[in-house]
């Protein structure tokens, strides 16, 4: 199987990486450079580029783009069209590398297309699934988990910070707690949630706000009060599909 990848950012440089550990062919092009031949193309580029970076290839290889997002009439006029897309954060192999046995990836597109996008995942070293439905939704998981909980955690330090705890301090005291928290969240809110949430202790919450705003932090403390309630919501739900033996 010889690949091409176009798009040489991080995430570009990244499956190169891989690919040549793996002893699989494989070229990486800019956008607007020759496109060398391949059986299958990767697309690491922007969603907003994709058609007109489809719309230039050579007809005839298997394309795949790497988007979370995006739907795959993007890849039109193509026949054998997927997508690929690991679940993961890449900083650029310059930086750091993943542990590939760690990456989920997604795939899907047409029989043969999600073969390949199978059969590559699994060289790659990742574990492939499955998105048969709404891409839109997945990837807006994708967003809560790798971008949001990275905001949640800066506010974090924030909030330590106007504690006075010390900033070297404030930058990691936090991170065994949500390490533990992830690892639970499984289980499901009713099981891993704890803390004034899990007990109902309006009181501490109403507390947190006040020092909050006291602290100069009215925007933090909206996005906190915001937090409490889909938390309390999320959690009544979730004990009552458990009473009902869901």
């Amino acid at each position: 199987m010889r690949v091409t990848i176009v798009g040489p950012g991080r995430l570009g440089r990244s499956l190169h990486h891989w690919l040549r550990e793996a002893h699989v062919p494989v070229a990486l092009a800019g956008r607007g450079d020759p496109v060398p031949e391949a059986d299958v193309v990767l697309l690491c580029v922007p969603d907003r580029t994709l058609p007109d970076v489809a719309a230039a290839l050579p007809v005839g290889p298997v394309v795949l783009h790497c988007s979370g997002a995006a739907e795959l009439d993007v890849l039109r006029p193509h026949v054998r069209i997927g997508s690929l897309h690991p679940l993961m954060t890449f900083p650029g192999p310059e930086v750091a590398l993943p542990d590939p046995t760690q990456v989920p990836a997604a795939v899907a597109g047409t029989d043969e297309a999600r073969r390949v996008a199978t059969e590559l995942a699994h060289l790659l070293g990742f574990h492939p699934f499955e998105v048969p439905g709404d891409r839109r939704l997945y990837h807006a998981s994708a967003v809560l988990v790798g971008n949001l909980l990275t905001v949640l955690a800066c506010d974090a330090v924030t909030l330590l910070r106007a504690a006075g705890v010390a900033e070297e301090d404030a930058r990691r005291v936090w991170l065994p707690l949500a390490e533990r928290s992830l690892r639970n969240a499984p289980l499901g809110l009713d099981r891993a949630l704890t803390g004034p949430i899990a007990r109902g202790d309006t009181t501490t919450l109403q507390a947190h706000l006040d020092a909050m705003r006291s602290a100069g932090l009215p925007e933090l403390a909206r996005v906190y009060e915001g937090l409490l309630e889909h938390a309390a919501r999320a959690l009544e739900e979730d004990r009552r599909r458990h009473s009902n033996g869901a």
